[in-house]
């Protein structure tokens, strides 16, 4: 009896067993939702918008955050130890990638891994900021776009608004590598517009308004590279530039809308675009050390007519039509 009860059991257990692999009784597993870090430097609009073109970006390849890709946004405030713990964060989630908007982040995220994928958000010199070995052939765990900005076609653009002016003043910030890199950029450049350069840096936000003060009693025009601290307190360099009727050139579009008077620069949120569809492919598998760093090709004239005439500045109409036909105008 006890043989006969011990075969029934086994004979049972199978037949669990069979049913159990049918899956017909059985929920059916969710594939795993992947997580995207995105770190971001600090808030002000050019950073903001690269995060929104970012969502889009993914979004149009097939990522829509909720459904298929969860989205772990972190500012760090410009803070260096938020970077690290926020970095450190997402290695910990095990996110299935990673993203840096502004240099600092993504050296932050290159520092807290190097096996995640991580995707630069708009970094304007990749390799001169030691994330990848090469622009073409990055080589690691790392690839992305860059915010490298037209810095010949800007300062003809300058020439072109102000064909008197001689002295061009020139502020970034000591501690941020990309504008430094813009910085001597434009001092090599200018001269070849027949300008004399001269160069002002600030700390943080709160050098800017003295800087800015003595700037504007010795220069024509003002130019300024793509630096997140001036970005974060554009309208302080120009409420003090318009106490002389100085006109700011920035090399980013959202600037321009803050008071800069004109440029030829690279859309935010289309960067934030190519960011989160370059994120997509490698969600989808794609390998960075072999996908090559994305320069966008050229720039987007933006004019602010409405700045033009707070400075009592005339531009030349030919600009203007041009940008009412390609580009942005303000009025």
């Amino acid at each position: 009896m006890k043989r006969m009860i011990g075969l029934i059991v086994i004979l049972l257990g199978f037949l669990g067993i069979a049913f159990v692999s049918t899956g017909k009784p059985q929920a059916e597993t969710k594939a795993e939702v992947p997580t995207v870090g995105i770190l971001q430097l600090m808030s002000h609009p050019a950073l903001d918008a690269i995060h929104k073109g970012i969502i889009k970006g993914l979004a149009d390849e097939g990522y829509t955050v909720g459904k298929n890709v969860k989205i772990d946004f972190q500012n760090a405030q410009n803070d260096q130890s938020n970077m690290k713990t926020m970095s450190e964060r997402f290695v910990n989630e095990k996110a299935a990638a990673m993203v840096g908007i502004a240099t600092p982040s993504a050296q932050a995220l290159a520092d807290a891994s190097t096996k995640i994928p991580i995707v630069l958000g708009a970094i304007t010199d990749p390799k001169g900021a030691g994330l990848v070995k090469n622009n073409e052939r990055p080589g690691n765990n790392i690839t992305g776009v860059s915010d490298q900005a037209p810095i010949k076609a800007q300062l003809k653009l300058v020439r072109q608004i102000m064909p008197q002016a001689k002295v061009l003043g020139v502020i970034s910030t000591s501690s941020d590598s990309s504008a430094q890199v813009q910085a001597k950029m434009v001092t090599k450049e200018a001269p070849n517009e027949g300008f004399t350069v001269k160069n002002f840096t600030i700390a943080n936000t709160n050098d800017l308004h003295q800087v800015a003060a003595q700037m504007v009693t010795q220069v024509d025009a003002i130019f300024v590279p793509t630096d997140n601290t001036i970005a974060s307190a554009m309208p302080t360099l120009v409420q003090v530039a318009n106490t002389q009727k100085i006109p700011v050139f920035p090399t980013v579009d959202t600037m321009v809308k803050q008071g800069g008077v004109a440029t030829l620069g690279l859309n935010q949120f289309d960067l934030g675009v190519s960011t989160g569809k370059m994120t997509a492919a490698i969600l989808k598998g794609k390998n960075p050390a072999t996908t090559p760093i994305h320069f966008a090709k050229k720039g987007e004239l933006i004019i602010n007519l409405k700045q033009a005439k707070v400075l009592g500045l005339s531009i030349p109409q030919a600009v203007v039509d041009d940008a009412r036909k390609n580009g942005t105008v303000i009025e």
